[in-house]
């Protein structure tokens, strides 16, 4: 098939100064969109801030042949993402691209999650995506175009040990996800979801370093391009490995005079997974 190209496309990266996003970024570029490398330049813990690090991959892209602009505000507020959006129009007049990647870690036990280890965590994930897409969504509907890529995780989506704040993030974007992409239809708004299994700076230790985030990024590019017209699904993704996502529910019982008791009794019923819809 012909390459995929996003010539003349306009594509906002957040969280792109390493790691995932710094190789979306990339690609993007490598593929002739004009991006705007947004990131905080924080610790992984989200304290701290440099442009340097978005610098850095501009650098990388105009040294490529490529066209970008560095952009540090934070996606935590929504002047924040309202000013990243402001720097794709101030730089090159339109948007037409949205990869929500920007994330933090506070990992605790639940039993240690304080108000501030939850709130900053959601502050960046969640609300984060919804900072600079509530900017972005009414330009993309008046153009009738674009392509978002929100990134979910496996925490949220099956749980993972000292994650309940970063789990609750990712399964939200996994819900505004799908309720975007309902919204977006009749504007060929297409909205999509990643589970990513990569080795970052927020998973060294945890991670093989051949779970490369250049491995990723062609996933991204595809959500990406005019081409796809897929909208409200999740993908995992690693490793050279695609694999969709999908929720599933089971035949389960209908009882007009539903009892506790019929429950207890016909639970193996209820969760017998042998017959399923796919509801997403």
């Amino acid at each position: 098939m012909d390459p995929l190209v996003f010539d003349g496309q306009v594509a906002i990266v957040t969280g792109a100064g390493g790691g995932l996003g710094r190789s979306h970024a990339l690609e993007l570029a490598r593929r002739g969109a004009l991006v705007v490398v947004n990131d905080l330049g924080g610790a992984v813990d989200g304290t701290g801030g440099s442009a340097t690090a978005a610098e850095q991959v501009v650098a990388e892209i105009r040294a490529a042949g490529g066209e970008a602009v560095a952009n540090a505000d934070s996606v935590a507020t929504p002047a924040g993402g309202a000013a990243i959006v402001q720097c794709a129009l101030d730089s090159f007049g339109r948007v037409d691209v949205v990869v929500n990647n920007a994330g933090i870690l506070r990992d605790a036990a639940f039993k240690n999650v304080t108000p501030e280890i939850l709130d900053v965590v959601i502050d960046v994930h969640l609300k984060g995506a919804f900072n600079v897409l509530r900017t972005a969504w009414p330009l993309l509907r008046e153009q009738n175009y674009g392509r978002i890529v929100n990134t979910s995780s496996g925490s949220g989506l099956f749980g993972n040990f000292g994650q309940s704040n970063y789990g609750a993030a990712k399964a939200g974007l996994m819900g505004l996800t799908r309720v975007l992409s309902i919204e977006g239809g009749r504007n060929n708004v297409r909205v999509n979801a990643i589970a990513p299994i990569a080795h970052t700076r927020m998973t060294a230790g945890q991670m093989d370093e051949t779970m490369r985030p250049e491995l990723i990024s062609p996933l991204v590019a595809y959500l990406c391009h005019a081409s796809c017209e897929i909208s409200g699904q999740a993908y995992s993704v690693g490793g050279g490995r695609v694999s969709r996502l999908f929720l599933g529910m089971t035949t389960g019982i209908t009882e007009p005079d539903l009892s506790a008791e019929m429950i207890a009794d016909r639970i193996d019923e209820i969760e017998d997974p042998n017959d399923f819809v796919i509801r997403w």
